[in-house]
């Protein structure tokens, strides 16, 4: 069976989906790797190393995507800029992809479409779930610590003052004003480090779980209270709200956003589209010079002003939506998604190449595509018609 490590397109992104490391651990396995050059350049993995551990080295990705069994990539199958084609239309008919693929965001649901016509059985890591036996799969947690990490550095270097409480001979500089909205990995990543900078944070969950882990670290925890069957699901995972309570959420945050200096906004639900909580008018009643960081954008995003994989200014508010954060930090980047792709297809072929278990819950939770149809209800959610 031949597993392929093609080089990432989606502008910007330096992470590769295998190491040298775990490729010697798929040829154990008994996969053939084939690695595209230059795949893990910039995550300062060279073609030399990739060969030493047993991967043939591929100039070409189209003669890889051809060739290969199971694809494994970081990021959603892109239009390469060297072919002009899609990565999606350039899978073998009936291989298998194993990648982040985002399912229910809007702006995927053509290349899910496309993945489903040529009959690709593919898998996304931000669907693996959040239990025990899963940890050590769970791409998105590992994603999400650099996410949040990254996320108050891209805000600092934007923000035109300093962050932390100065004292000078000639007055006192007030310590900039952080609103974290989601109190996941990412949030509390995201507080953890404002905290360091000296900033002044406040952070805003539904899940009373996360509050405590917000206060526990630092933060003022703001917001409201929702019910517990409304905030999260019997898995302990966040749930849609309702539209009634979602404006209720809206009009708590409203007052948090205008007097922010940086926002950085993580609420998202899993393997659905992300809640729009700040709209543009809440991004007109803030400063100028104040930053939005919506790392929530890979799922649609919660602020409408957000352009996704772009930044933008809306009334002197610079709001980045840029795609794959973790992807400016390739080599821990890498390191840590290459071995949580190394468990999932340890766990996915547990009975065997020829013998992949779909049946497995992990596996299910993570299937999009499947026999030409797509299977994945998130976004068959989302892409239903309204």
């Amino acid at each position: 069976m031949i597993l392929g490590i093609p080089k990432e397109v989606l502008e910007q992104e330096g992470r590769v989906a295998a190491i040298p490391e775990t490729v010697a651990q798929y040829k154990a396995m008994g996969f053939e790797v084939l690695v595209q050059e230059a795949a893990g350049e910039a995550a300062l993995c060279t073609d030399e190393s990739y060969a030493r551990a047993g991967a043939e080295i591929v100039a070409d990705a189209a003669d890889l995507f051809a060739r290969a069994d199971l694809v494994l990539k970081v990021k959603q199958p892109w239009i390469s800029p060297a072919s002009g084609k899609h990565e999606a239309e350039m899978l073998r008919e009936g291989a298998s992809l194993v990648t982040f693929l985002h399912p229910a965001t809007p702006g995927n649901h053509e290349m899910v479409r496309m993945l489903a016509r040529r009959g690709v059985t593919s898998f996304t890591m931000d669907g693996v779930p959040r239990i025990s036996r899963a940890q050590t799969m769970d791409a998105l947690t590992s994603m999400s610590t650099i996410t949040g990490y990254k996320s108050v550095l891209l805000a600092a270097n934007r923000f035109p003052k300093f962050i932390p409480l100065l004292g000078t001979a000639i007055g006192t500089i007030k310590a900039a004003k952080f609103l974290i909205v989601g109190g996941g990995v990412v949030g509390l990543q995201a507080i953890a480090t404002a905290k360091r900078l000296g900033g002044s944070v406040t952070a805003v969950d539904i899940r009373e779980d996360a509050r405590k882990a917000a206060d526990s670290i630092g933060a003022k925890v703001a917001g409201f209270e929702v019910p517990a069957d409304l905030a999260i699901d019997d898995q302990g995972r966040t749930r849609a709200l309702p539209d009634d309570w979602l404006e209720k959420e809206r009009a708590v945050l409203a007052p948090l956003v205008a007097e922010a200096d940086m926002v950085i906004l993580s609420a998202l639900v899993p393997g659905e589209v992300a809640p729009l909580l700040v709209t543009e008018a809440m991004v007109a009643e803030m400063k100028p010079g104040s930053i939005i960081i919506d790392v929530s954008v890979d799922q649609g995003g919660n602020c409408a002003a957000t352009r996704p994989g772009a930044e933008a200014v809306h009334r002197g508010v610079s709001i980045v939506g840029l795609w794959n954060i973790p992807g400016s930090m390739p080599v821990h980047g890498s390191w840590l998604y290459a071995r949580n792709l190394l468990h999932f297809i340890k766990n996915l072929y547990k009975h065997g190449l020829d013998a992949p278990d779909l049946e497995d819950d992990i596996v299910r939770a993570t299937l999009v595509t499947r026999g030409g149809q797509i299977v994945h209800a998130g976004a068959l959610k989302a892409m239903a018609p309204a």
